[in-house]
């Protein structure tokens, strides 16, 4: 597939550059310039000269209409913007309903079964969350100064590697 692919890549690269020669022979004419004198030479100079004028006046004039085209473009982007802006949106109610009144809404008469979510949950007291975590409050000098040096980063790593080994 990709050997079809490259071929036709190829072949398409041929037909362009053979397009182009094509072009190019139809619309720039050969110079012969051996045998003429200085007089004709300065002719067909100033002949080449006024050719490449109007091409570059041509250019000039495309590129400025695409210019004033990016500009305009450019211009009704912002407008379109500006449109956007200016409609407000209103702001959204928030609508509290249970999620019995949910189901009936939905399901209509087929809705039988009541939902009580809250009953399901389990209770958890706040005295038992707080025994859990003890906290620790000591002197906090003492533990950088243990811990401080290569003698404190062994101890670290040797109370790591303990528990585990264990």
């Amino acid at each position: 597939m990709l050997a079809k692919a490259k071929e036709e890549w190829d072949q398409e690269i041929v037909d362009k550059q053979s397009e182009k020669e094509r072009y190019l022979a139809e619309r720039v004419m050969p110079l012969h310039t051996s045998g003429l004198s200085l007089s004709q030479l300065q002719d067909l100079c100033r002949e080449l000269h006024e050719k490449v004028e109007i091409v570059d006046e041509e250019r000039y004039d495309i590129e400025a209409k695409c210019n004033h085209n990016t500009r305009e473009i450019k211009d009704l982007k912002i407008k379109v913007l500006d449109l956007r802006g200016k409609f407000k949106r209103p702001p959204l109610r928030r609508v509290r309903v249970s999620a019995d009144a949910m189901l009936r809404a939905l399901l209509g008469s087929k809705h039988k079964v009541s939902m009580d979510l809250r009953a399901n949950l389990k209770s958890v007291k706040k005295e038992d969350t707080e025994k859990e975590r003890p906290v620790e409050v000591g002197d906090w000098r003492k533990n950088v100064e243990a811990m401080s040096g290569m003698e404190g980063r062994k101890k670290m790593f040797d109370a790591a590697k303990s528990p585990t080994g264990q």
